[in-house]
């Protein structure tokens, strides 16, 4: 299945993005646009846990058993998400989560075999240790710290 043509241009900033570090702040940026969207977001809020909680065991060396490129895809899909002015801006009433809502999708249908793979270790983790990989620190610079240590 074809990429949406206004996701292909977040690729080399998620590459940039993974690069330099950022994955956290991409990671808090996302759960506050969630828990600000509220119920609007419907099922694409599991989807977006699913995805928060991937980059969070991936960023942590938990998990590894993802692509390279599909890794990517799910951090460009979180940055088109959390991006005002994609190719419907997010402030147009109604309809501004229309394309965010379309292109997680894509991501959540083209990555299904590598998040099924993820949900599967997921269910083979205790939940001890899934709650402190999932477990998304106060401030962005903790959750750097940690990777530090």
């Amino acid at each position: 299945m074809k990429a949406p043509w206004n996701f292909i241009r977040y690729l080399p900033m998620a590459k940039r993005l993974m690069a330099a570090g950022r994955l956290p702040a991409l990671l808090f940026a996302v759960a506050g646009k969630a828990a600000s969207e509220g119920n609007r977001l419907g099922k694409l809020k599991d989807d977006l846990k699913l995805l928060q909680a991937l980059c969070l065991a991936y960023w942590r060396g938990e998990y590894r058993a993802i692509s390279g490129k599909a890794i990517l895809s799910v951090v460009a899909g979180l940055m088109y998400f959390l991006s005002p002015l994609d190719a419907i801006p997010d402030w147009i009433p109604g309809l501004g989560m229309l394309d965010d809502i379309a292109v997680l999708a894509w991501v959540m249908k083209n990555l299904e075999a590598e998040l099924n793979a993820f949900r599967a270790w997921r269910a083979r983790q205790n939940p001890e240790k899934l709650a402190v990989v999932e477990r998304l620190p106060p401030t962005p610079r903790l959750l750097e710290q940690e990777k530090k240590d």
